[in-house]
């Protein structure tokens, strides 16, 4: 895994990056800051690899190295090639020390042909930077922040300035070019680091467990949760956002979302008076027209291509109507995420039918829908 740390100024980057070098065993790594008016980029600044083009593999020796720039970037590396290209290096030892790199190219060659081992830098915090590793399935980015006004008392202990400067300062860092906020739609696992000390912080990295691999790749919950979300976003019934995914054997069968049927005027433009209808008559009720999003995808796969031990994932808890078309088509297990009035009916006549009905406590960092307990259906 190699993790790269963005963040606002005095957000505990540093923190995050010791806890996970000293406790988790990760190797920090370096990008050699460049001259002005070079790129980093290119490579051309620093120490040089000399790796030939042909050559794809990467060792670490202990080998001295004084770089202009500060103490951040003091560290050492000797990268040679091996006697066969393409096989995979491994550290003998873990370096004490950050491993230093002159170029992004040279660090993506090396930390791809030590993908087993765990990296960590605070150097990737531009959105170029950041795009030539993020295509990498081990690669991730956290981002730090803090509150401003902490933040602010966290820099007066290190470099006492005016507010007014540091808000100027950290603006142009979150929204001036090569901004932080160009990174927003590329991060993994946004961290507010709100915390009065740096052990309350490790215990809630502790808490993300940031060596969980399905934070880099979905389990199949979260990948069919994910499309169950993404489906419900075609919905256009007016009182709620459904969608539903029908799996067998982890192969998708068919999707569905709630709304009208067929040649019928979407819900969201009138079809269905009742849903349409913001106090709908006691004495003559109307009818909703709308078909769930799980009886579309029951329709669209049909009983025969259900077949046996399908599994339906419904970002919502099924309604009893649908309840019981769906123990009628012999699904065997129904995923759900948020809860509905009808959950504990709906539970009994499952689990009467030899249904599996399991709630999915969804990752924020797949972007899921939050779940609220307290946020119920309330007739609507």
């Amino acid at each position: 895994m190699f993790i790269a740390i963005a963040g606002t100024r005095f957000s505990g980057k540093s923190t995050v990056e010791d806890y996970l070098v000293n406790r988790k065993g990760f190797t920090a790594v370096r990008l050699i800051a460049p001259n002005d008016g070079e790129s980093i980029l290119e490579g051309n600044i620093g120490v040089q690899s000399h790796l030939p083009n042909a050559i794809s593999t990467l060792t670490v020796k202990a080998n001295h190295l004084t770089i202009n720039g500060g103490n951040k970037h003091q560290s050492f590396l000797n990268m040679s090639p091996l006697q066969s290209p393409g096989t995979p290096a491994h550290f003998d030892t873990k370096p004490r020390h950050p491993l230093c790199f002159s170029s992004p190219k040279d660090l993506l060659l090396f930390v791809t042909n030590n993908w087993k081992e765990n990296f960590i830098t605070c150097d990737l915090d531009r959105k170029d930077l950041v795009d030539i590793f993020v295509r990498r399935p081990f690669f991730m980015l956290l981002s730090v922040d803090a509150p401003l006004m902490d933040r602010y008392m966290r820099c007066q202990n290190f470099s006492p300035t005016n507010l007014e400067t540091f808000v100027r300062d950290n603006d142009r860092l979150a929204y001036g070019p090569d901004s932080l906020h160009e990174l927003r739609d590329l991060v993994n696992i946004h961290v507010i680091n709100s915390f009065s000390s740096s052990s309350e912080l490790c215990a809630h990295l502790d808490s993300l467990d940031l060596l969980n691999s399905e934070h880099l790749r979905p389990s199949w919950d979260s990948y069919f949760m994910t499309l169950a979300a993404l489906a419900s976003k075609r919905s256009n019934c007016m009182k709620r956002r459904v969608g539903a995914v029908l799996v067998r054997d982890n192969r998708v069968l068919a999707t569905g979302y709630n709304g009208t049927p067929r040649g019928l005027v979407n819900c969201n433009e009138g079809g269905c008076t009742h849903c349409n209808g913001a106090f709908p008559s006691i004495s003559s009720p109307i009818e909703c027209v709308c078909l769930h999003a799980e009886e579309n995808a029951l329709l669209e796969a049909g009983r025969e291509r259900i077949g046996h031990n399908a599994v339906l994932y419904c970002n919502t808890c099924p309604c009893l109507k649908c309840t019981v078309k769906i123990i009628q088509t012999g699904v065997k297990t129904v995923v759900y995420n948020l809860v509905y009035k009808m959950d504990t009916a709906s539970a009994q006549l499952f689990k009467n039918a030899g249904v599996e009905l399991r709630r999915y406590d969804p990752n924020t960092s797949f972007r899921l829908p939050p779940v609220n307990d307290d946020t119920r259906a309330n007739g609507l």
